[in-house]
């Protein structure tokens, strides 16, 4: 039994090694293109402007903004707001607001449109009258009804700036190939809380060294979904939008890039955005990217493979594509940390462990890929990289949740596209406990994450009895990443905030009583 719990540990500290190490090469191809730029062997696409490509606005290309909603009462009219102060000629610009809502968020966008089109904006109501599809469905709908030969997609939470189209639609026009333009995301409410701020530093290292490195160096990229601009016939070319996945977005690059199509992601254009301000919605957000990822994996990674294309494409395609899988076995080593630490005490596997302490240095990979990242957005990048340990135990906590998402697409099951609830906060002084769209219960997954949180508080207790106070620093950051998620979770439900509510209620009934009979005393 003892030489099983080596071997699957063995194992899963061996993956979560290899994809740890998959950093390094983030970062090598971050300094070979800085380098190339340099020395002059890369140069920067420097597309012309709207007005020396076309002349008069009159030539300006048609575009189409789509806008998928579902239930969005808190930012909706925010998005609509937004959109209606893009600096583009009204004639030129149609408005889809794709609206499968089934709440008030119907009304209040019905009204916003309204009033948009009575100062001339070229903007469309669509009802489907169901959610066939989820956001794949309402986009491919509205496909049938958009006159734009570039389609421009915000989510919600969004709110695109005024220089948006005249910043990203140039670009088509530097190759005829080019099927997609991806903007960086900037986060409206990255100041919120440490939840809000860990997230930011999680995204920022996407865009950084994911998009952008990658796509400088010639790898595969994808459209996040929202920020960004498709050409329309490069759609429609690659099959348009399906959604038999729930990364609607990352099916549709694949498929358009294996056409050939090429993409490009433009750092310094930013789209604004809010974050998750509470936990179960980042939750539904991670289970849903997890598994969508996952299922777009096993649609296209033997493609992938059997397509022309140089290996260096095929293999960071595979790294991409698998990443999630590091989630089963991040939680395999939470369950046997404490085990091998009991079995170490027998003292029979001495070289066991002297080869385990190898596998410490991939780990780095990922704490350089960060750094880089927050270095290339702010100033003040070093009081950003500080929440690191932070974001690497709220990984690690979410390995339940995304655990979860990770069997669920092996098994081929299909799920709900669960959005994101947002509530239109910026302020750190706004609060979002008494709005609609919070959880109104715990989950189970929550329940195993406090229960992870004291087996792994247990784990702790036994180190130390053993002196085996090298685990330690690896137990402490799976506790806290499971109490943080776990408490977090029930912190932030609706029973908690009923149940804090009526706890308060009677506090106070009680606090008046005291009052009202120590005032008769006197």
């Amino acid at each position: 039994m003892e030489a099983l719990v080596l071997a699957i540990y063995f194992i899963s500290i061996f993956v979560l090694s290899i994809f740890g190490s998959h950093g390094f090469v983030l970062v090598y191809y971050y300094f070979k293109n800085k380098k190339d730029e340099i020395e002059g062997r890369k140069k920067k696409l420097k597309p012309k402007t709207l007005e020396e490509l076309f002349g008069s606005e009159e030539n300006y290309p048609n575009v189409t903004i789509q806008l998928p909603i579902y239930n969005e009462l808190y930012v909706a009219p925010r998005l609509l707001d937004a959109v209606s102060r893009i600096d583009y000629p009204k004639e030129k610009m149609q408005i889809q607001v794709l609206d499968d809502s089934t709440d008030e968020t119907v009304q209040v966008v019905a009204l916003k449109v309204m009033e948009l089109k009575a100062k001339g904006f070229d903007i469309e109501h669509i009802r489907r009258g169901t959610r066939e599809g989820f956001k794949a469905g309402a986009l491919k709908y509205g496909m049938k009804f958009a006159k734009g030969d570039f389609i421009a997609i915000f989510d919600a939470d969004f709110v695109p700036k005024p220089d948006f189209l005249k910043k990203t639609l140039p670009y088509f026009y530097l190759d005829g190939n080019i099927g997609m333009v991806q903007t960086r995301w900037e986060h409206l409410n990255e100041n919120y809380s440490l939840l809000t701020q860990a997230q930011a530093l999680a995204l920022n290292g996407h865009f950084i060294m994911e998009q952008y490195v990658k796509n400088e160096s010639g790898f595969f990229i994808t459209f996040n979904g929202t920020g960004g601009i498709w050409r329309r016939s490069c759609i429609e070319d690659a099959g348009n939008w399906q959604g038999d996945t729930l990364a609607e977005d990352m099916d549709l690059s694949y498929r358009a890039q294996l056409k050939k199509w090429k993409f490009v992601f433009l750092k310094d254009v930013v789209s604004p955005a809010e974050l998750p301000s509470e936990i179960n919605a980042l939750k539904s957000q991670q289970f849903r990217w997890t598994k969508g990822a996952i299922e777009v994996g096993l649609k296209y990674l033997g493609e992938i493979w059997r397509e022309n294309l140089p290996l260096k494409v095929k293999l960071e395609a595979t790294f991409h594509l698998t990443n999630n899988l590091v989630f089963p076995f991040i939680l395999l080593t939470a369950l046997l940390n404490p085990l091998v630490v009991m079995i170490k005490e027998r003292g029979d596997y001495d070289w066991y462990y002297f080869v385990m302490g190898v596998f410490v240095l991939p780990f780095f990979g990922p704490f350089l890929v960060y750094t880089l990242a927050q270095r290339e957005i702010y100033s003040n990048w070093k009081d950003k990289i500080i929440l690191f340990p932070l974001f690497l135990a709220g990984s690690m906590g979410l390995a339940v949740n995304n655990t979860r998402a990770v069997i669920l697409a092996l098994l081929r099951e299909k799920t709900e596209f669960v959005r994101t609830p947002k509530y239109g906060l910026i302020g750190t002084e706004e609060k979002w406990e008494t709005k609609r769209y919070v959880a109104s219960r715990v989950e189970w997954v929550t329940y195993v994450e406090i229960l992870l949180a004291i087996y792994m508080l247990i784990g702790m207790m036994i180190s130390v009895y053993y002196l085996e106070l090298a685990a330690l620093p690896f137990q402490m950051m799976f506790f806290a990443g499971f109490s943080f998620i776990g408490v977090l979770s029930v912190r932030h439900s609706r029973i908690w905030n009923e149940y804090v509510g009526k706890v308060k209620l009677a506090l106070n009934i009680i606090k008046n009583k005291f009052a009202y009979r120590t005032l008769n005393l006197k």
